[in-house]
């Protein structure tokens, strides 16, 4: 019998000063037995950097065809395509052709470097791919906040993201790899 997805509850506040959004988000966030919570923390982190009302998460790290968490607009075209991790630059090519705009978060110290040393030139090519690196420490710290019915306030503010529930919080500055031309 196949282990299902736990599903997390999360009311996600966002006060996003670099674009000017100010919202609240009811999310059910679910995370795949084999997604760390981690990993399911950085999907939310990216919703708030990215947030608005039509950003939907993807069906999850089992699904091929669909990334971490896209934005459609009203004719089911894709606006926004945003990955995670360390994906091989056939998906982000994939992705690049689907979608206007394609962000990478990736992580994993370590095996990113090598990830990105191997692949920096193929990925050049994608004039609407922008990358972005997030520490091993930063990751940790998201996971730390995990948990059921959690309230997630966020602040963001000169590209940096201030997470806070309760009295725990974490700071995450994605480190810049690859600008996407017109951004």
């Amino acid at each position: 019998m196949a282990l299902k997805s736990t599903v997390f509850k999360i009311k996600l506040n966002v006060a996003d000063l670099d674009r000017h959004v100010y919202e609240d988000f009811s999310l059910a966030v679910a995370r795949h037995p084999s997604e760390t919570d981690a990993r399911m923390m950085l999907r939310v982190a990216a919703f708030a950097m990215h947030a608005h009302e039509h950003l939907q998460f993807g069906r999850g790290i089992s699904t091929d065809d669909e990334p971490d968490l896209w934005l459609k607009d009203l004719t089911d075209s894709i606006d926004l395509w945003i990955e995670l991790g360390t994906p091989d630059p056939d998906r982000l090519r994939k992705a690049s052709g689907r979608a206007r705009e394609v962000v990478l978060y990736a992580y994993g110290e370590r095996a990113l470097k090598v990830w990105w040393q191997k692949n920096e030139s193929a990925l050049a090519r994608f004039d609407n791919l922008s990358v972005y690196s997030v520490t091993d420490d930063e990751l940790a710290a998201l996971a730390q906040l995990a948990a059921p019915g959690l309230e997630l306030q966020c602040t963001i503010s000169e590209g940096e993201v201030l997470l806070t529930s309760g009295s725990q919080s974490t700071q995450l500055k994605p480190s810049l790899l690859k600008q996407a031309r017109g951004q």
